[in-house]
């Protein structure tokens, strides 16, 4: 049985262009300053890898693997109500920049991608971008509207605020 096929194209086309949005979709860019310094930047990227990031936001997380990686499917549940089902598309593991992307499968509300990105800039501050191309499926997200895209901006900024307090304390002096 060969996997569930994405409901969008470009698939990975976050990879190289985290600000990249196809046309008819709707572009997301959060971006949040975490601290500073290589073990901020290194618990960042772990929790992110881990699901440690999105269990800590409170979200469930049913995914086929411990570590994000290529070809990972994950379910993401919102209180115990919609069921997101998405295929990790690629990840990202070096010495400054590390996350992943997935991509929306059959049932999600939305159709596109998502990608998670910690990454230490050149004078060592570690940030989280959230991005995204997406457009709504689902009777309830196209309903929604503009609130639909407020609770997607204010859950990838939430993402930043409960990264930096999982990294709190690391930073160097």
């Amino acid at each position: 049985m060969s996997p569930a096929p994405f409901t969008y194209e470009p698939v990975g086309a976050t990879r190289d262009d985290l600000s990249f949005c196809p046309p008819g979709f709707r572009p997301m860019l959060v971006r949040t300053r975490l601290g500073e310094g290589p073990e901020v930047f290194r618990r960042a990227a772990e929790a992110v890898l881990t699901w440690e990031m999105h269990r800590a936001l409170g979200v469930g997380i049913d995914a086929t693997g411990d570590r994000a990686a290529p070809g990972t499917d994950v379910t993401v549940t919102l209180a115990g109500l919609v069921r997101a089902p998405c295929r990790i598309v690629w990840t990202v593991e070096e010495p400054r920049r590390a996350g992943w992307a997935y991509g929306t499968l059959e049932g999600h509300p939305e159709c596109g991608e998502e990608a998670f990105v910690v990454d230490r800039t050149g004078d060592g501050t570690v940030w989280l971008t959230v991005a995204a191309f997406s457009r709504p499926v689902k009777w309830y997200a196209r309903a929604g509207g503009p609130a639909t895209r407020g609770f997607q901006h204010a859950y990838a900024r939430r993402c930043g605020t409960v990264l930096r307090r999982l990294c709190a304390g690391l930073e160097e002096d």
